[in-house]
């Protein structure tokens, strides 16, 4: 965790003869009074996605709930005209949803620091029983936070994102549907009843990629196209949005899309932390000069030219070296790759997800069984192994998994999608002028080079010592969600004419904790 350094400052005393008075303390210069601009704060809406809903630790609750970054803001916002925001507070700090009594899968309690890392609440303070109830307890709105954790830009548009029904399809979000005003609401509908006088809109495109990135690019996470209408496509659904919520002549900010290969779910584990001693480095060299020289075999007995055979099967001749080495991933099977695996390259990266003692027991190398290990002492001796035994030494490569790795062709499709869609927010927001851009990409790419100095601590984005991120790896802790309600206040003071800089009216770093304690209840 990071700790603040306080300077120590010493009084230097002269020498004073008996007419010399002390010299006198410099008065300190008062700040200006706050304004709020061109901005009408009465109602205050924020729509947006799971920071919004100050989503924090792999879970939504209370705590956190408390520490969004709209909850902050909406302090401030108090001061000149604003109210208190009303949030969907979940029922307690345990995290995790229910249906009925029953949990729902993949909506577990937070993670907790479990002294090495993150892990599951559960494993430190034993069983809960998870409190927030889809259709039990929900909450009453309307709502002035409609963060909706999970939600990507098309969602806020669809008419069956809340209702229950649409659960077991997955076109519904349970965190939506413990706030819809009904079962055919959506989440803007619901935001523009309240007839808003300012607004945030966060993360739009944010999700539309993660969904990708967190899945390694796997499955049906697909990116949202940047062309198509409404609800389809990332450039009609943004200009919808921002059409519709200033439509009343309401003002808002809107934060663009950060690249979010930078965060510590995608940095923290190196690719290259397969750490060898000179023995293991050239047991597992033999391996993979084993596989080339069987697939060379194959592929020459099957009738494919020697020079050919001899380009393909080099690629399979992995060598490793004492110290760290890179991983073995698994591609998809190509005319140039008949195999479908090769070493990592230097910019590709492992999700935070993966399993760690699986990487310990070969995951990303080779799976060396009692069998494996014959055949390649038949091998070693000069033998021919049978069709069934060089088989064997093939399948032993255990390349990991394309839904645990980011590789080159899936970080290209997430750089092009964010690129694409900040240029959208971008073009809308310049040519809307009650509407202004808080630079997020900007802020987290500082985040990971340097780090921001916020009231002296220095946040950065490493996984549990940077003070920024949260124990999952991609959403904010409390202070880094007060730095983010101050990035918004910064774009207000110079877009709108407020001054909540200059007049001192932003969060304070020492009043937002960087986590949450096991006992938390």
């Amino acid at each position: 965790m990071n700790f603040k350094y306080i300077g120590f400052f010493t009084l230097l005393i002269g020498f004073l003869s008996c007419e010399e008075t002390a010299s006198p303390i410099p008065e300190q210069v008062a700040l200006p009074e706050l304004t709020s601009g061109s901005v009408d704060f009465s109602n205050y809406v924020a729509l947006g996605a799971s920071f919004t809903a100050g989503f924090t630790d792999n879970a939504l609750f209370i705590a956190g709930q408390e520490n969004s970054f709209p909850n902050i803001l909406a302090q401030q916002f108090l001061k000149v005209g604003g109210s208190a925001m009303v949030q969907p507070l979940t029922s307690d700090n345990l995290g995790g949803l229910a249906a009925g009594g029953n949990r729902l899968p993949g909506f577990n309690p937070r993670l907790v620091f479990g002294g090495g890392g993150p892990v599951p609440l559960e494993s430190v303070v034993g069983p809960v029983t998870v409190g927030t109830d889809i259709v039990l307890n929900n909450p009453v709105g309307p709502f002035g936070n409609m963060g909706v954790a999970g939600a990507k830009s098309f969602d806020l548009l669809f008419d069956g994102y809340g209702n229950p029904a649409n659960l077991a399809t997955g076109r519904a979000n349970p965190y939506f549907v413990r706030m819809a005003s009904s079962p055919n609401a959506t989440m803007l509908g619901d935001a523009m009843s309240q007839n808003p006088t300012f607004f945030t809109l966060s993360e739009m495109g944010g999700n539309d990629v993660l969904s990708f990135a967190t899945s390694g690019g796997y499955g049906s996470n697909s990116i949202t196209p940047i062309d198509g209408p409404p609800g389809v496509g990332f450039n009609a659904t943004f200009e919808t949005l921002i059409n519709t919520l200033t439509s009343n002549g309401a003002k808002g900010a809107v934060t663009n899309v950060p690249s979010i290969t930078d965060l510590p779910f995608f940095t923290t584990i190196p690719n290259n932390a397969l750490v060898l001693d000179t023995a293991t480095a050239a047991q597992l060299t033999g391996v993979f000069q084993a596989v080339s020289g069987i697939f060379l075999q194959s592929a020459v007995l099957q009738g494919v030219p020697l020079a050919q055979a001899q380009a393909l099967a080099g690629q399979y001749a992995i060598t490793f070296s004492a110290g760290p080495n890179r991983w073995v991933i698994d591609v998809p099977v190509s005319e140039t790759n008949p195999l479908g695996f090769r070493q990592m390259t230097e910019d590709e990266l492992l999700l935070l997800t993966i399993d760690q003692g699986a990487l310990a027991q070969g995951y990303g190398t080779v799976a060396l069984t009692p069998e494996v290990l014959q055949v390649l002492g038949l091998l070693q001796q000069g033998g021919t192994p049978t069709p069934e035994q060089a088989g064997l030494v093939i399948a032993a490569v255990n390349g990991i998994d394309d839904k645990d790795v980011l590789d080159n062709d899936e970080l290209a499709s997430i750089r092009t999608a964010t690129d694409a869609y900040n240029s959208t927010i971008l073009n809308v927001v310049s040519s809307n002028e009650n509407v202004v851009l808080v630079d997020l990409n900007a802020v987290l790419n500082e985040m990971g080079s340097t780090g921001i100095n916020f009231d002296g601590f220095n946040l950065s984005s490493e996984l549990i010592t940077g003070g920024a991120v949260s124990l999952d790896g991609i959403h904010l802790n409390p202070r880094g969600y007060a730095l983010m309600a101050n990035k918004f206040l910064e774009a207000l003071d110079a877009g709108f004419g407020t001054n909540f800089v200059a007049s001192g009216n932003v969060a304070k770093a020492n009043d937002y904790p960087t986590g949450f304690s096991p006992q938390l209840q």
